[in-house]
């Protein structure tokens, strides 16, 4: 039986495949319910801090909605609410929330803050992204995976883009840990670091999974899903046109797609997409459905964490 009251989400590394399952059927059980209108009240009389130094659309709504459904109450701390850093330390800020909040979401640059107030909070605290690591966003794409193949496992999933961000890193951990066959398709300035890439490979010697990382398009022969990303990370913008020119030739368009020669290919974005770099018009549109799933899965994969981490 897999319990995880009282535990912190803040990157993939820190869970089993057996754990990662646990929460994925959990968000299905939970989207189904939804569905029929059913929604729940593990999360009643919680209060839940949703700490957002990056603006966001998808990781905002998701953590909102996902509260209340369950009965709880979220409060939005922006970056200019909080001296989270700045006037009061990361300790002292996590002591304080900790004593007046049940959950803490937090989506920042430095993934040190997140551990930070875990380490000091004494509350679950979720990461709703960091530099480092986007794991929510994770979930999302695995059980969208579930729902157009019936499977995770086994499954040629391949990463096309800037290869040390944190999707690449996140994409990498949870497939290594989930048996899935993981390829990142880069040039050869952005390749992961390799010390996360040994890591992954000693996961993926347990699950079975192999860890790829090429700069050759033809990598994405036989890919079930191909999945790309902003190439400007926020706080990169300065880098733009550097990147562009960099990544040009690893957009995801027609051709690309017909390189992995199945017609059954499905292409997977984490949104906000900038049509024309990273992903053509052509292809995302033939893919909207998909990518929209994967936006709403947010909200289920969330509020699975939630419960399983905090509710009654």
């Amino acid at each position: 039986m897999v319990d995880l009251k009282g535990r912190s989400f803040l990157t993939l590394k820190d869970f089993t495949k057996e754990e990662i399952e646990y929460l994925l059927d959990l968000a299905g059980t939970l989207k189904a319910n939804k569905k029929k209108g059913i929604t729940g009240n593990s999360l009643k009389g919680k209060n839940i801090a949703l700490i957002f130094e990056k603006p966001s659309t998808r990781t905002r709504c998701s953590f909102t909605i996902g509260c209340i459904d369950e009965g709880g109450h979220p409060e939005y701390l922006g970056k200019d609410d909080i001296q989270l850093g700045h006037k009061e330390s990361i300790e002292d800020t996590a002591r304080v929330l900790g004593r007046m909040f049940d959950g803490i979401e937090f989506r920042g640059f430095k993934q040190e803050y997140v551990e930070k107030l875990a380490k000091y909070s004494g509350v679950p605290v979720w990461n709703g992204l960091t530099d480092d690591y986007h794991p929510t966003q994770i979930l999302a794409d695995f059980l969208t995976l579930k729902e157009q193949f019936g499977k995770v496992e086994g499954l040629k999933f391949v990463y096309v883009g800037d290869g040390r961000n944190n999707m690449a890193n996140s994409l990498m951990i949870g497939s290594a840990k989930m048996g899935v066959h993981f390829t990142i398709l880069a040039p050869k300035d952005l390749w992961p670091e390799q010390g996360l890439v040994e890591l992954c490979e000693g996961y993926a010697k347990e699950s079975g999974a192999t860890i790829t990382v090429s700069d050759d398009i033809h990598a994405v022969e036989g890919a079930d899903a191909l999945y790309t990303d902003v190439w400007c990370s926020m706080g990169e913008e300065d880098k733009a046109a550097e990147r562009i020119a960099l990544l040009k030739p690893y957009q995801v368009n027609k051709e690309l797609v017909k390189l992995t020669k199945k017609d059954s290919t499905v292409v997977m974005h984490c949104l906000p997409a900038v049509k024309g770099n990273e992903i053509t018009e052509e292809v995302f549109e033939d893919n909207a459905e998909v990518i929209f799933d994967e936006a709403e899965n947010r909200m289920h994969t969330i509020k699975a964490v939630m419960v399983a981490t905090l509710g009654e």
